[in-house]
């Protein structure tokens, strides 16, 4: 049985390290784990990551250790980003989160287009997030190709 020591940076940079496959193959695992982490459905994003990756023939792997993008320590700051980001996208005039000024008939409403907010921003978010990821990943797996 391992102890908690045992499982730490090293062993997960390892891990990544020692990934088979093609640049591509690795870095579309990575960008769709990284993709599905954006997302805020709390302990799917792996399968999401993982049922993505293997549609789009990319490594699970990656896509596993890329959903970790959103954990205990960046949930809070990740998910208000995507929401100010989707709140781009609607006309509102205020730019609170939940308008204290509502009536119980609106609460469908307003917690409708909070979510609309969450996810659009999740979705603009994740598109970058794994763009980025995905090209750093495919340029580290051809430079350690070409050694």
């Amino acid at each position: 049985m391992r102890s908690k020591r045992d499982i730490g940076l090293k062993k997960i940079l390892s891990l990544f390290r020692h990934q088979n496959g093609s640049p591509l193959f690795n870095a579309k695992g990575l960008a769709i784990g990284v993709f599905s982490g954006c997302f805020p459905f709390f302990g799917f994003q792996t399968l999401m990551g993982i049922f993505f990756a293997k549609l789009a023939r990319g490594n699970i792997v990656l896509a596993a250790i890329g959903t970790w993008i959103s954990n205990p320590f960046t949930y809070i700051p990740l998910y208000y980003f995507n929401y100010k980001v989707g709140s781009i996208f609607f006309k509102t005039s205020s730019n609170k989160i939940i308008d204290k000024s509502f009536v119980i008939d609106d609460l469908w409403k307003q917690g409708r287009i909070f979510s609309l907010k969450l996810l659009l921003g999740s979705s603009c978010v994740g598109l970058l997030l794994a763009l980025i990821c995905g090209s750093v990943v495919f340029f580290i797996y051809k430079t350690k190709i070409k050694r």
